[in-house]
């Protein structure tokens, strides 16, 4: 059996290019004690997978050159030597970009119905790929990021930019689902604008390609804001911190308009107003908050599961095209979590 599976073959510089990947035959692995081999089902493709590209040093060790990358993905197993886990299980783990991978048992999660209680809601249904989404890293980020780092409390009114992707859609459903007095969200095309307010209930957005991002803010948020979730640094920052109210705060998740910059991005000209407004800016990985896991899946799979909580999938079909899924995240073609289906 042939195993396809994506390496790093060069370090990008700006926007990575098809010659700095290489798709290759392996054969599939065998699995040792405590392992298990996974046909993995469906493969995530995330903005942070542009910083492990590069050597600089980070939050998480970068891709080794010459060898499979790694991302979240998730699978059936087709054969165990684990306790706790049979053939015809489906898990959630992080060795992606690839169609089998063989993967220790302690670090695979079980999915699904039986393996997640919550989700047993009357006519609910909820597909493996959500694992990678909105119940997945990208939902736990929206969750730990808003509640906890932003301290969101009912009343307050939350700007999110990059809302209509897998994280900014589900921090501006949740701040609505637990009482945000109003929700607006930025993103890059008229149809991205249209289903932030028709489908998951914003109440304003706009398109940031439109005109000024501080302009369009004030227009949506005249009475200013109390939290403003960052996916997209730059000139989104700099609008938030001018419309921030007294004790606003700012979780910043990421800041995508920068990551294939190849000089430094120069940093918001108004940082002087966060000693009027006693602002607080803050940043966060959820690999941080893997405590608040329980409590968000109790939370958040019943909306899910109800339909409560709306969510969106672009889906790429094929490992072989697991990179244009990328670079489509970069660019911003999603709508939703962007997978690839193999």
């Amino acid at each position: 059996m042939i195993n396809r599976e994506w390496h790093l073959l060069s370090r990008p510089v700006g926007w990575p290019k098809p010659e700095d990947f290489a798709l290759v035959e392996a054969e599939v692995p065998t699995p040792g004690e405590g392992q298990i081999l996974v046909r993995n089902k469906y493969l995530s493709v995330d903005p942070y997978m542009r910083g492990r590209m590069s050597a600089a040093k980070s939050y998480v060790a970068p891709f080794e050159l010459g060898k499979v990358m790694q991302g979240g993905a998730v699978g059936e197993v087709v054969e165990s030597r684990a306790e706790g886990i049979a053939a015809g299980d489906h898990v959630l783990h992080f060795l992606g970009w690839r169609e089998y991978a063989v993967v220790d048992a302690k670090n695979a999660v079980k999915v699904g119905p039986t393996a997640v209680p919550a989700l047993k809601v009357e006519s609910g249904h909820v597909p493996l790929s959500a694992y990678l989404g909105v119940l997945g890293m990208t939902g736990l980020t929206a969750y730990a990021g808003l509640l906890r780092t932003a301290s969101f409390k009912e009343g307050d009114a939350v700007f999110v930019s990059g809302a209509a992707g897998a994280v900014g859609s589900q921090v501006g459903q949740i701040a609505k689902l637990k009482g945000a007095s109003r929700v607006i969200g930025s993103a890059g095309s008229d149809e991205k604008v249209k289903l932030l307010v028709d489908e998951y209930g914003f109440d304003a957005a706009f398109n940031y390609k439109n005109g000024p991002v501080s302009e369009q803010l004030r227009a949506a948020a005249p009475d200013g804001i109390d939290v403003y979730f960052d996916n997209v640094g730059g000139d989104h920052l700099e609008a938030a911190i001018g419309s921030l109210n007294r004790d606003g705060r700012i979780a910043v998740c990421g800041m995508i308009s920068v990551y294939n910059n190849t000089e430094a991005a120069p940093g918001p000209r108004n940082l002087a107003r966060l000693i009027q407004t006693r602002g607080r800016i803050e940043g966060f990985l959820v690999g941080d908050h893997y405590d608040l896991q329980p409590q968000f899946v109790q939370e958040v799979a019943p909306w899910v599961a109800s339909g409560a909580l709306k969510y969106r999938e672009t889906v790429v079909e094929g490992v072989e095209n697991t990179l244009e899924a990328f670079l489509g995240v970069l660019r911003g073609d999603n709508i939703g979590k962007m997978v690839v289906k193999l």
